[in-house]
């Protein structure tokens, strides 16, 4: 089924692995630094492939002369027209001097979580899929790594908002374990499940359509709307 998908990003981050872009320039063909916009790109082939819509902006459609007003209203606009939100993890997604409510990425999350109104109309809690970009150097531990000694993945959660890590180990009724001191989750955990790039691209719609599973099922999850 054909879902309509909006991608919350940090637009400018560089920290993430080079898809090898180039562009024309006076100069001849060059080559551009990768950023978490160029997998925006690639992600809305991908759900174009899979029959899906997307719902964010274009890579054409800059905002960056809006007021935060105008901005906050388009962007609300395009999230309450979608089912699911997936947020791009990049390295440097957060900036850890600039309070996390002046931030697009949370207020995005927020929007996505809250049910809305606009003109009469109503929507639902959107589905929300963490999808994790390799860093510069191609790997994911700056946010995933294996706990060999518990046979478990762990989440570096603390690099993440506030209002993603909120919703991540969340569920009422946990299927948990203690090894080495720490809880080791089993099942469907979090509401907002993580999952690496290179797994989602081969096969966004098997996320997607978790993604709808978990928000058909909301109430099994302390579900926190609200930036803090």
């Amino acid at each position: 089924m054909a879902r309509k998908v909006f991608v919350s990003y940090k637009y400018s981050d560089s920290l993430v692995q080079d898809l090898g872009i180039y562009q024309d320039s006076i100069f001849g063909r060059i080559k551009i630094a990768t950023t978490a916009r160029h997998y925006v790109d690639e992600i809305s082939q991908h759900l174009t492939d899979d029959d899906h819509i997307y719902k964010g902006e274009n890579d054409d459609e800059s905002m960056e002369e809006l007021a935060d007003s105008s901005i906050s209203s388009k962007l609300g606009d395009k999230i309450f027209d979608s089912s699911v939100t997936i947020v791009l993890i990049s390295k440097g997604m957060r900036e850890s001097f600039i309070s996390e409510k002046d931030q697009w990425i949370p207020w995005e999350v927020s929007y996505s979580l809250k049910n809305q109104t606009r003109l009469g109309k109503s929507s639902s809690t959107n589905g929300v899929i963490a999808v994790i970009l390799p860093d510069e150097n191609g790997s994911y531990e700056y946010y995933i790594t294996y706990d060999r000694d518990c046979n478990c993945i762990t989440l570096n959660t603390p690099i993440l908002f506030q209002i993603i890590r909120d919703n991540m180990f969340n569920v009422k009724e946990p299927n948990r374990r203690i090894c080495n001191g720490s809880w080791v989750y089993s099942g469907d955990s979090s509401y907002i499940q993580s999952v690496k790039w290179s797994d989602f691209k081969t096969n966004p719609t098997k996320y997607i359509d978790k993604a709808i599973e978990l928000r058909d099922k909301k109430d099994d999850f302390k579900i926190e709307k609200t930036i803090k």
